[in-house]
């Protein structure tokens, strides 16, 4: 009897060889990776592939191993479990459409108290919702952060201090919110219970 064949944890492919439409793995990389502002070019130097291979990768045309995934989720700042959420095989038509509560894609900042949960089926769109969690006394840093997006919001329960250049806000459920394209800001749950809020971020930058 010939002796088993070892496979290698690293070379299990996370993608069939020969997908017959793209796969949806790739399509998250793809989405995430602009989301992030990431050119193809920086993605692939990251992780020490060739450009065409992560072309490919996206395309869902070139199988995938476990520790190149890993190497790509570190590279976009999320968790390899990321790419796993959100997709649902039992409910193709759903893709693209709809978000299960199950199927959300969660991004947690240890050691910060915040958790956020993207609402939106993809990231290609005009927009992303994204629902944020702020334990209380959790702050999203001491320096104050842009992006190059317009951002709005309102707040589900709790409350949140919101700081915007030289402007503090003080926000309880049912208060909303708008952030221009470019303002600095941070944010605060100064109250004593979990602070959990809701954001539109035009375009998507994650």
């Amino acid at each position: 009897m010939p002796a088993p064949v070892m496979t290698r944890l690293d070379e299990v492919p996370a993608v069939s060889r020969v997908p017959r439409e793209p796969s949806p793995l790739g399509a998250q990389i793809r989405d995430l990776r602009e989301a992030r502002r990431m050119r193809l070019a920086e993605l692939a130097q990251a992780i020490g592939k060739s450009i065409g291979y992560v072309s490919q990768i996206e395309r869902g045309r070139s199988e995938i191993s476990i520790s190149t995934l890993k190497s790509i989720s570190d590279a976009l700042g999320v968790s390899i479990s990321w790419f796993f959420q959100g997709y649902d095989p039992r409910e193709p038509s759903e893709h693209g459409y709809v978000v299960r509560r199950e199927h959300r894609r969660r991004l947690d900042f240890p050691g910060t108290g915040i958790e956020e949960e993207l609402l939106s089926p993809t990231l290609n769109g005009e927009a992303e919702l994204i629902m944020s969690r702020f334990a209380a006394g959790a702050r999203s840093g001491d320096v104050q952060v842009s992006r190059m997006a317009e951002q709005s919001g309102v707040i589900l329960s709790g409350e949140l201090e919101l700081r915007v250049g030289d402007r503090l806000f003080l926000l309880k459920a049912g208060d909303s919110f708008r952030i221009g394209r470019g303002e600095p800001f941070t944010a605060c749950n100064t109250g004593s219970e979990e602070s959990v809020s809701l954001w539109v971020i035009a375009p998507p930058l994650y």
